[in-house]
């Protein structure tokens, strides 16, 4: 079985997770957190964050375990849930999402390697276009010869950028200091960060980025040698990454002053470690991170083909992106995906979009799979489906459900009208391909629902055109 085409071990699956999980995000988490929060309003936020996450994480290995049937995770709840254009919209927000946040990972490695070379400048020069696409076709390539050599190569990696994020975290913990951490607890001296329920709602969507990646292992369900591995992978891999994410974040506040870790450039883990040690710190961390962001950019490829294929198979998506190679890689979908984030790279040239603000769109573009995903398994335990033998278990996924439901809906509050409004904007014009899905198999395009649902996305989406015509609104 083990030799099947395609099929991947425990192992495989947890580095899918936590290679996806651990990309660039955590390496810029200083300064990211730091220009949201004050040291206490961290702390409640990780609280919060872990709690939320964890749900959802249990979320995933209910729904793998209780609906082994549905492939593709996120898409597959979402419409045995709610229907085939919720179904639709999460793999469709899914992929944007996963794309997004490629072009994100190439501006911010090439800004990495502009610290030896200056040529790439901030990752949006000609020069980091150029060597961002060479390396986009690369990888392209390599996955084209497979999935499994390709999830191979994530495990590689994904050990290789561990060991810097462990050496950070235990020299770090040697260099705390408790007067630094607990000089301003509640950012008294920094009122321009608002209250604490403010700095915690604008440090959401940044531990948001860094965690997106935790449903990586139930995408590849159905390429998985067990079915039971998919969650058992998923739990592996949150605890594994959040024990790294608060150790960084929560020791750099030790280290370094909130107003310091605030002005610092990313990738900021870089000159908080250069601060302990001197020069050669800040040269493993930018090492590191070129290694991190290689693994991810790999593990987000093979994903957005991966959502997009699971989806065509059932007719969701149109045909043509249901067609495998020879090495059972679904190339269309990846064709069309290493397409858009090859038009994106074009785009950074004359745009301003820094990696943050990718990021954030890439973020608010996946909080709606999410929701639909809590929303499904809350819907199972209140439903009785599945749990007619389990009453104990079922009580206990109402509670997990409802928690993580809560929770998503919370981070649709945090991320703000703005990121609403944008995700509208990109949403929309996937209603194109779910309307050629449907004719391919000669059905009605939308129930009365989904019309009025429709509707509401395409006024959301004109309502963000205007706003980025008028200038009220910006990317």
């Amino acid at each position: 079985m083990s030799d099947s085409p395609g099929k991947l071990k425990l192992g495989a699956l947890v580095a899918l997770v936590v290679g996806s999980m651990i990309g660039g995000g955590i390496f810029s988490l200083p300064q990211n957190m730091a220009a949201s929060a004050g040291v206490g309003a961290v702390l409640i936020g990780w609280a919060i964050t872990a709690v939320g996450m964890l749900t959802l994480a249990f979320v995933f290995q209910t729904l793998a375990n209780r609906k082994p049937d549905l492939d593709g995770g996120v898409y597959a709840y979402a419409k045995a849930g709610f229907g085939d254009y919720m179904g639709f919209s999460s793999a469709w927000g899914y992929w944007i999402s996963a794309w997004l946040g490629n072009v994100g990972y190439f501006v911010l490695l090439f800004s990495t390697l502009g610290y030896f070379f200056p040529v790439f400048g901030e990752g949006n020069t000609p020069a980091a276009v150029i060597g961002a696409s060479v390396l986009l076709w690369a990888v392209h390539f390599l996955v084209l010869r497979g999935i499994k050599e390709a999830a191979f190569i994530n495990l590689v990696t994904t050990v290789a950028k561990v060991v810097p994020l462990a050496l950070f975290a235990l020299i770090c913990l040697f260099a705390f200091k408790l007067d630094v951490f607990t000089a301003d607890i509640w950012a008294v001296g920094t009122p321009e960060l608002g209250s604490v329920m403010n700095q915690v709602r604008n440090m959401m969507l940044v531990t948001v980025w860094v965690f997106i990646g935790i449903e990586g292992a139930s995408i590849f369900s159905s390429r998985a040698e067990k079915r039971s591995d998919v969650g058992k992978a998923t739990v592996i891999g949150f605890i594994t990454v959040l024990l790294f994410l608060v150790l960084v974040n929560v020791l750099s506040l030790g280290v370094l002053t909130q107003p310091e870790l605030a002005k610092l450039q990313n990738p900021s883990m870089a000159a908080v470690l250069e601060h302990v040690v001197g020069h050669w710190g800040a040269v493993l961390i930018s090492v590191g991170l070129i290694i991190s962001l290689l693994g991810a950019l790999l593990s987000w490829v093979l994903l957005c083909a991966e959502i997009m294929f699971a989806a065509a198979k059932d007719h969701t998506m149109p045909e043509f992106l249901r067609r495998e190679n020879a090495n059972h890689v679904p190339a269309n979908a990846l064709w069309l995906t290493n397409a858009m984030v090859q038009i994106f790279l074009v785009i950074t040239l004359f745009s301003n979009s820094t990696y943050l603000s990718l990021i954030y769109l890439a973020t608010s573009m996946i909080l709606v799979p999410y929701l639909w995903s809590a929303a499904y398994a809350f819907l199972l335990a209140w439903r009785n489906e599945t749990y007619e033998q389990a009453l104990a278990e079922r009580k206990k996924d109402l509670i997990i459900g409802g928690i993580a439901l809560l929770y998503a809906i919370w981070l649709l509050y945090a991320g703000g009208v703005k990121y609403l409004l944008l995700s509208a904007l990109l949403y929309a014009p996937g209603a194109i391909l779910f309307a050629k899905a449907k004719r391919e198999v000669g059905q009605p395009i939308f129930t009365s629902v989904e019309k009025l649902i429709f509707a509401a996305v395409v006024a959301g989406a004109l309502l963000a055109a205007y706003g980025l015509y008028d200038g009220f609104l910006t990317l």
